[in-house]
């Protein structure tokens, strides 16, 4: 999970004015300020190095897009992206929600638009975040009840004993060697596939 405060910002934009206004707000608004840097690509081998809690890029910069550069940063670093586009367009916030970017902002932007842009693209990211989590857990979860069912029918077919029972000698091997259910189960399993492996 990642840290709940958002602190470490990096930007990128190859236009020098607007890169320096913006990192001056964001100082101003309490964040660290990394970079800036003036391309896509280095916008990636930064956040690489530095681990930002956030990267904050303009959408059409030399050598790569921030478009671009927000895909690998987000799927390869997890990092949450927000946009700077010189104009208002849907089709790119359609794009952009798809690929990691959880904030958009159009030129001239000013301190107040920044401020709330920022902690709502945030508090969307931790909300992505934790439903990913959720999501993960409970897929999880459906597998080892399968590992954990497949178990017992391996009990239930090779002992002859009644699913009832299989469940609770699966419970009662786990208690007794302190360990899950679901590892008990994936022993068996192991057990079971290399006994008929070798009795082919």
């Amino acid at each position: 999970m990642p840290e709940q405060e958002l602190k470490r910002i990096l930007i990128a934009d190859d236009e020098l004015l607007v890169i320096e206004g913006t990192a001056r707000s964001l100082r101003e608004l309490g964040y660290e300020v990394i970079g800036p840097v003036p391309d896509g690509e280095q916008a990636i081998e930064t956040c690489r190095d530095e681990r930002p809690d956030m990267a904050l890029l303009d959408i059409q910069m030399p050598r790569m897009s921030g478009l671009d550069a927000a895909k690998i940063i987000f799927s390869e670093l997890g990092i949450p992206v927000v946009i700077i586009s010189a104009y208002s367009d849907p089709e790119y916030a359609k794009t952009s929600a798809r690929i990691g970017v959880f904030g958009y902002l159009v030129k001239p932007i000013n301190e107040q638009d920044l401020r709330v842009t920022l902690s709502v693209a945030w508090g969307q990211f931790l909300s992505h975040h934790e439903s990913n989590d959720q999501i993960t857990k409970l897929t999880q979860r459906l597998e080892d009840r399968k590992t954990i069912e497949r178990a017992k029918w391996v009990l239930v077919e090779h002992i002859g004993i009644t699913e009832q029972d299989a469940m609770q000698r699966l419970q009662k091997q786990a208690r007794d060697n302190r360990r899950t259910l679901v590892d008990v189960a994936r022993g068996i399993l192991e057990n079971h596939e290399l006994f008929t492996g070798q009795s082919r």
